[in-house]
């Protein structure tokens, strides 16, 4: 009845199904746990109509022009480009840590020779993972390291991960650089916006179509089984299609070599009933609160409202409770080499494949798993 399972609809899952639908002519079944598609994605308007996203934001950017083309026939676009500020003693001071940062910390003369050495160094437009400025010999590139490291990245980054940055993969500390530059957008990609009508509108469009079929509120395990040999059983008879799984892999293998480690995240959203609370998308908290950052969602969509939400990250270990998500891989030697143990499991099942964030235990930002996806789903015969 179906050629392809995929399980899971978020960006993986949703773009894979629509290649291989649309251009390969597959039946595909999309199975999903949750009552929703598009995964962490999902939007969706609280109670007093603020289009939130119930998973933390998402901001579309990227640079690659045919993910870009894809995902527009899709949805239109509210052009966005995010920035961050972090709250640093009373000041909000512009994040990634810039040039226009730099002057506020240490004033237009003291900054002006700091900027001659930074850009002397690295060059104009640079983004300097923080561990590497620490690295420099030259004193005040060291100061301007040890300013970023104790009031923006330690604390923070001790909050969201439960480690000291030293402990954490340079893959992940690269991604919260300091950047030789005076634009203040959090990314520097070509394109950066939100989807026009949510990101739930645009994954619904994805997923229309003749050839593909999806329940929600299925968990795959309920329907789907290993069979002998490495195939699988489809509500009890075998199913000799591709199978793409989206979700955590040590869970698919009922964790039998222990859990792979994840973060994860509470979020609390408040509503009040004034125009604005911040004055920004997002202002990270570096130092000293419980939660990591505070996102006021009108900033994010352009939505106009008398009233306004926010959302506060608090971030915790995942445990596998009921209701707890694994949002972020925490990569290390020893993790990596924890996944690589259940990978090779799924090397033992037909036509079996890893996609994604949680099966590939890795990071992705949204364009790159959509590129992932497209190829995956090109790659099947």
């Amino acid at each position: 009845m179906y050629d392809v399972i995929v399980i899971g609809s978020g960006i993986a899952g949703s773009v894979a199904a629509r290649v291989l639908a649309e251009e390969q002519g597959k039946k595909v079944l999309v199975l999903e746990k949750k009552e929703h598609i598009g995964g962490n994605c999902y939007d969706e308007k609280d109670d007093h109509g603020i289009l939130i996203h119930k998973y933390g934001p998402h901001i579309f950017h990227t640079n690659d022009e045919e993910v870009y083309e894809w995902l527009s026939r899709f949805t239109d676009w509210y052009a966005f480009g995010h920035e961050v500020v972090a709250r640093v003693g009373e000041q909000l001071i512009p994040v990634p840590f810039n040039l226009n940062t730099l002057k506020q910390v240490y004033g237009e003369e003291k900054a002006a020779v700091l900027q001659k050495k930074l850009v002397d160094t690295f060059g104009m437009g640079a983004r300097v993972p923080i561990l590497k400025l620490r690295e420099q010999k030259d004193p005040e590139i060291q100061a301007i390291a040890d300013y970023v490291y104790e009031n923006i990245f330690l604390h923070y980054t001790m909050k969201q991960w439960g480690q000291k940055p030293e402990e954490i993969d340079p893959a992940v500390t690269g991604r919260v650089p300091v950047v030789i530059s005076y634009d203040n957008r959090y990314f520097g990609d070509k394109y950066q916006g939100m989807p026009l009508k949510g990101f739930t509108a645009m994954f619904e469009k994805i997923l229309s179509h003749p050839l593909i079929t999806v329940k929600t509120k299925t968990d795959a395990k309920d329907v789907l089984s290993m069979g002998q040999e490495g195939k699988f059983l489809l509500e009890g008879k075998v199913f000799d299609g591709a199978v793409i799984y989206t979700g955590p892999v040590d869970e698919l293998f009922d964790c039998r070599f222990g859990r792979l480690p994840y973060r994860s995240l509470r979020f609390d959203f408040e509503y009040y009933d004034f125009p604005d609370y911040q004055g920004h998308s997002v202002v990270n908290y570096t130092v000293s609160e419980e939660y990591t950052r505070i996102t006021e969602f009108k900033y994010l969509t352009g939505q106009k409202a008398d009233g306004t939400t926010i959302v506060k990250e608090y971030p915790f270990a995942y445990t596998g409770a009921e209701g707890e998500i694994p949002y972020y891989a925490i990569m290390n030697e020893k993790n990596n080499a924890l996944y690589q143990k259940y990978a090779a499991l799924t090397e033992q099942l037909s036509d079996f494949h890893l996609l994604g964030r949680l099966a590939e235990y890795k990071y992705y930002n949204i364009d790159a798993m959509a590129a992932k996806a497209i190829a995956l789903a090109r790659a099947l015969s």
